[in-house]
């Protein structure tokens, strides 16, 4: 049984080797072939130096290369760090620089685009590049492709981790900051990738379409998950909706996982009646009840799986699709070898319904921020209720997210804590008022959050995306006021042309939103 994150390609290789395992565009690969090429990489990696714990960063748009690297410096005994494509120079340079990355494999063009950033990574030594032989004033730069060599299997085996040691560090959106990068263990990632699969029963037969950033846990959990079952990942680099839609029907997947504005967006697409998607996963935030009723309405054959996550802990919750029905605003219960409680800020079981924070404990939380004992401290705590006996305390991820238990251990979100918007006393959670502003049926898109008030506290703003150009700000106001209670209705609503600013993952961008209206407009609603 695989203990490490790259024995689940190794292991498919032996099982079925001329299963296909990775397809990019025209380029296919059976696991046979992949065994191989991420062998390669590994290699590669050996020649140059790297050594055992050393960080190998990515920084390529999703590609065989790509995975290659990843995977193989898993392999190597190294650490890999997928950097997100759409970050800018600044950004690349600081999360190279954060962990002390030693290695990097990129494209020319993105060479050229770091251009002078890199030189605030002192411990930079050798960067890869994909193609023709990129260059740089100060770097060793090499090409990608003629570094490739098949490694000694004994120096592979003198360096192979256990699974307590790094895997992999991903680095946050940098919502609040600058981004913190979450170290998880061989034993983080093989766990959450067996729980994952379980549940969606992911089979050999399926096909992954991976259109999500590899930097996110939720778009690496697709090739893991994927090459866990010896199934198919398809890598897709889309600008828009019908993109996906097109990579569905001609690579006939049968697994699609997104974010709610990619959902937005996918649900209003003419969908084929005989479309091959079995299930849909949803996480990086909390869906409308109006969009799953249209996801469910334009894909009836396939079974809609709402999910939670936090990349300290990769995966918490799903809510099965028997129960979307009976339960249209649960984010579910805990994913298989997790436990999630619901506490008091004294750690005290919540009872059933009370608000408190979620706390998740279990193989899949992490080993905390790297280089970052503050921040660490904040976020993992000692699991609530223990044992005093223990001499060893036991680390659990205590999200911030203030959520609800009902008698049957199913989750409700209630908000962030960092989010919640507090009006006259009344504690308001931004996502409940977007949940009643979507089942208007009016907005395309919508965000709320709170600016300081002198009487209020603070009052409630509303960004949205109208579908209707004519549409008023008075009738939207109108809608709030029928369907939410008096200190739930925005004070302020203003309306945008385009859509809405994401993170890198992909989500709405609430907190930069928040900032450009309280710096356009000095005085509150």
């Amino acid at each position: 049984m695989a203990d490490l994150i790259h024995d689940f390609i190794f292991d498919s290789a032996r099982r079925t080797p001329g299963a296909e395992a990775l397809a990019h565009g025209a380029v296919r690969l059976d696991y046979a072939a992949l065994a191989q090429t991420v062998a390669s990489a590994a290699g590669a990696l050996v020649a140059a130096g790297v050594q055992p714990r050393e960080r190998v960063a990515v920084f390529l748009e999703k590609r065989i290369e790509n995975v290659a690297a990843m995977f193989g410096a898993s392999l190597a005994g190294a650490v890999f760090v997928p950097v997100n494509p759409q970050l800018k120079a600044e950004q690349v340079a600081h999360i190279l620089a954060d962990c002390n990355v030693r290695v990097l494999l990129t494209s020319p063009e993105r060479l050229a685009q770091l251009g002078e950033a890199l030189a605030g990574c002192p411990d930079l030594r050798t960067v890869f590049v994909t193609g023709a032989t990129g260059s740089h004033a100060t770097l060793d730069a090499r090409a990608w492709d003629a570094a490739q060599v098949a490694p000694e299997q004994a120096v592979l085996a003198a360096r192979r981790a256990i699974d307590a040691d790094i895997a992999a560090i991903l680095y946050t959106s940098g919502s609040t900051g600058k981004p913190k990068g979450v170290v998880l263990s061989h034993r983080n990632m093989v766990a959450g990738a067996r729980s994952v699969a379980s549940y969606l029963h992911i089979t050999p037969q399926d096909r992954l379409l991976s259109v999500l950033p590899l930097s996110f846990d939720y778009g690496l959990s697709q090739l893991t998950c994927a090459f866990l079952a010896g199934a198919t990942a398809v890598l897709l680099n889309h600008l828009f909706a019908k993109d996906v839609l097109k990579a569905v029907v001609e690579e006939r997947i049968t697994g699609l996982a997104a974010v709610p504005p990619l959902w937005f967006q996918l649900c209003a697409l003419p969908w084929p009646q005989d479309c091959t998607l079995r299930y849909l996963t949803n996480s990086g935030g909390a869906m409308p009840t109006t969009t799953v009723a249209a996801l469910r309405a334009a894909l009836p054959r396939a079974e809609l799986f709402l999910m939670y996550g936090l990349t300290e802990a990769f995966r918490s919750t799903y809510l099965p699709p028997s129960e979307l029905d009976r339960r249209p605003d649960s984010m579910g219960r805990a994913i298989p070898n997790a436990q999630v409680l619901v506490v008091r800020p004294d750690g005290t079981p919540c009872d059933p319904h009370e608000p408190g924070e979620l706390v998740h404990r279990g193989a899949l939380v992490s080993l905390g921020y790297w280089n970052d004992p503050v921040k660490t401290a904040e976020r993992f705590k000692p699991a609530p209720g223990q044992d005093p006996a223990l001499p060893l305390t036991e680390m659990a991820v205590w999200s911030g997210d203030t959520v609800r238990m009902d008698e049957e251990g199913y989750l409700y979100f209630i908000g962030r804590s960092d989010d919640m918007i507090k009006v006259s006393g009344y504690r308001v959670s931004p996502n409940e008022v977007e949940e009643a502003v979507y089942a208007t049926g009016l907005v395309s898109e919508t965000v709320a959050f709170g600016v300081p008030h002198p009487q209020l506290g603070q009052a409630i703003v509303l960004l949205a995306l109208p579908k209707d150009a004519d549409l008023s700000d008075k009738a939207l106001l109108k809608e709030c006021q029928r369907r939410l209670p008096a200190w739930m209705v925005p004070a302020h609503i203003a309306f945008v042309n385009d859509a809405f600013p994401r993170n890198p993952n992909g989500k709405i961008d609430r907190k930069t939103l928040r900032m450009q209206y309280l710096t356009m407009f000095e005085e509150t609603p």
